[in-house]
């Protein structure tokens, strides 16, 4: 790409959605740093986030914060949204991001029954729909009817108080194989009640329950989000909704309960979701979302980087790529914004060079880099 400034683009146009408004398109990715000890966020990530908005990112969505029940994290030092400490913890970072004229809200998270990478285990067990992290893989609890109704609770905590710390907006993890997206997915769904079921539709009824009860205790104004994944990190060809139909039947309910936003997280922005629909250059994830909901999207994949985030996980450096192909589906509406992962984390000054047209400036991603909050 021409190093020629961007600041006319549509990636740095103003957005308002409910109480929401953002000055730009551009949102900081959940990403897991595991470096808040004892579940409480401190200066260190304070400082960290708000480096993201000093650097004028539109959005940020914290790393995964785990909610009030037992073994949902699967990492020691996985920030909590819950309790006293924390979320005093949490009033700091959001009163160091509204410092730097940020917005900023948290990814509510349970783990369901998916492990961590370090190899360190909760004391409780696991809980899941049924006893599964993958097909055919056993681990921890089948949950009970009343562990369903604590957790779904136990989100709605999380997202009031999250409100009560100044958050501007939040988002609910349903992605990646973890516990809500467990129930989606008929291979670690496989209960006999009204919580499973043969078709996407009916495992769907747990998710649909955690969005209205956080609709509920957040108020009609407050931005909700919902992050979603076809893939999963336990099987990454997995198509929860195969085709524009099935995704319909999927989404239309969970807007309904109360989603503002759809989160549409695949491993490359620029795939098509239906390629045999409308070809090689077609309606990626949260395009189709946005399609058939009406609803606003964000897209993410490998934005500004040559390889995809799994590649992280098995030591693989990425390169700055170029960004072309987003801006021409911005252009055309697709979706209304683009999350940025480890490009954020390797530059924190991504967003201004990018708007200023710096791109021989920008830094390359290396897996060291996530050893450390810089």
């Amino acid at each position: 790409m021409s190093e020629t400034t961007l600041a006319d683009s549509v990636l740095f146009e103003p957005l308002k959605i409910g109480s929401l408004e953002l000055k730009n398109r551009i949102v900081m990715a959940p990403m897991t740093r595991n470096m808040a000890p004892e579940g409480v966020p401190n200066e260190k990530n304070a400082a960290y986030y708000q480096r993201r908005a000093e650097g004028d990112v539109g959005l940020i969505l914290t790393e995964g914060t785990v909610i009030d029940r037992p073994a949902s994290r699967n990492e020691q030092h996985i920030p909590f949204v819950y309790g006293e400490a924390a979320m005093g913890g949490w009033r700091t970072v959001v009163d160091a991001v509204h410092a730097a004229s940020g917005r900023i809200g948290p990814q509510l998270w349970h783990v369901g029954a998916m492990p961590g990478q370090s190899g360190w285990e909760p004391a409780q067990s696991p809980e899941s729909p049924s006893g599964l992290m993958a097909p055919d893989a056993p681990r921890g609890v089948a949950m009970t009817d009343a562990d369903i109704a604590d957790a779904i609770a136990a989100f709605a905590r999380s997202a009031a108080d999250s409100k009560a710390a100044g958050f501007d907006v939040v988002e609910i993890h349903g992605a990646h194989g973890y516990l809500i997206d467990e129930f989606f997915w008929d291979k670690t769904n496989q209960r006999a009640d009204a919580w499973g079921g043969a078709s996407l539709v009916e495992r769907s009824r747990f998710a649909v329950e955690v969005v209205k009860a956080v609709r509920q205790a957040v108020g009609d104004d407050f931005p909700v989000i919902l992050r979603l994944s076809q893939w999963k990190q336990q099987d990454y060809t997995v198509k929860l909704a195969p085709t524009p139909d099935d995704m319909a039947a999927w989404l239309t309910p969970l807007a309904d309960a109360g989603v503002d936003i759809f989160h549409c997280s695949q491993r490359r922005y620029w795939e098509p979701e239906f390629v045999d629909i409308d070809g090689e250059d077609g309606l990626n994830f949260a395009g189709w979302a946005k399609k058939l909901t009406g609803k606003a999207t964000i897209s993410v994949g490998s934005v500004g980087l040559n390889n995809d985030v799994m590649s992280t996980f098995s030591g693989e450096s990425a390169g700055v790529a170029a960004i072309d192909k987003l801006l021409s589906r911005m252009d055309k509406g697709e979706f209304d914004l683009i999350a940025v992962g480890r490009a954020l984390i390797s530059d924190p000054h991504w967003v201004q060079k990018v708007k200023e047209g710096r791109f021989s400036d920008l830094i390359p991603f290396e897996p060291a880099q996530l050893g450390e909050l810089n």
